[in-house]
């Protein structure tokens, strides 16, 4: 099995320069109130203490993680509240700049000729002309009937904008699996460790072989409308599945080994940001990423079908 495969995010960004598309300089004068909840804070245990992880994703050591109250989203930032968004500031996605992003291959609404390639390491996902935050499965599909669902093709650099707008931040890795967890220690997933309790699904993920067939057990090829699913301990929803969820930090696969014990940051620098929650496409036999330790990683001005982000506040 490939160590670090590709079926949850298409490994890079378009061709050519990174794009800096500009954070606005100031949030909003009235800024839109978040649905979110306050947490406590306090010492938790954070990695993989069930040995699954991908060697290449650096689950392990589980160390202890001091954090200070927070508040963060109870659901993903959705369609409707990044619309808002660029309606107010005319902000421009680096996916919409790029003029491509990546789009599941079962999923796609695009002529023939706005398919631009496969992406060599996942060839399920294609580059299509035309595919962003409003066109979410190409230039042939719009929003309509999405308002509910979570934002995707979204870079890292176009979430931090709209936190900058929004008065808000994107948390920290720390933040992101304490917040996940839900109060639950030491648990596979955000819910425990079985994948269907009394046989209910309790994410978006694959079920059937993936990347041709899914049996859409749980009533979704792609995205599912925000709270679809049962919320954690902290009554947060979809921390598992449905949409990756961009963090603050760089990557390492080596960075738990030196992990400070307060409000990790994560590494100075690096070539990739932290994903977390897995998506609708994670399957056990392939990209089991949905448990709550799992880590992923992307450059910053991707985007893709299936990654988008929460926010959170002080506390």
């Amino acid at each position: 099995m490939d160590p670090r495969p590709a079926c949850c995010a298409p490994p890079g960004g378009p061709d050519g320069e990174p794009v800096r598309n500009g954070v606005p300089a100031t949030p909003a004068a009235d800024p839109p109130a978040h649905d979110d909840v306050a947490l406590p804070g306090g010492v938790f245990a954070m990695g993989d203490a069930f040995g699954e992880g991908y060697p290449a994703d650096g689950e392990t050591p589980v160390h202890a993680v001091r954090l200070e109250p927070f508040r963060v989203d109870v659901t993903a930032v959705t369609v409707r509240r990044f619309a808002a968004f660029v309606a107010a500031t005319g902000y421009r996605t680096e996916a919409e700049v790029y003029g491509s992003s990546a789009v599941f291959h079962q999923a796609l609404a695009a002529e023939r000729a706005d398919v631009l390639g496969a992406v060599a390491a996942a060839p399920w996902w294609l580059r299509v002309r035309g595919a962003d935050w409003s066109h979410p499965y190409g230039p042939l599909s719009d929003v309509a009937g999405l308002q509910d669902h979570p934002v995707v093709h979204v870079s890292w650099s176009d979430a931090l904008a709209y936190c900058a707008w929004a008065g808000r931040r994107l948390p920290t890795e720390a933040e992101w699996e304490y917040a996940a967890r839900g109060g639950l220690a030491g648990r596979r997933f955000a819910w425990g460790d079985e994948t269907t309790p009394d046989g209910r699904w309790m994410c978006n993920i694959w079920q059937g072989r993936f990347p041709r067939v899914n049996t859409g057990e749980d009533g979704w090829l792609a995205t599912a409308p925000v709270r679809s699913y049962p919320p954690n301990g902290f009554g947060l929803y979809e921390v598992a599945g449905n949409v990756w969820e961009w963090c603050a930090d760089w990557f390492s696969p080596s960075y738990y080994a030196r992990s400070p014990e307060r409000a990790p940051q994560g590494p100075e620098s690096g070539e990739h940001r932290v994903m977390r929650g897995g998506s609708y496409l994670c399957h056990r036999s392939y990209c089991h990423r949905y448990r709550v330790a799992a880590r992923s990683s992307n450059t910053p001005e991707s985007s893709s079908g299936n990654c988008g982000f929460r926010t959170v506040a002080a506390g």
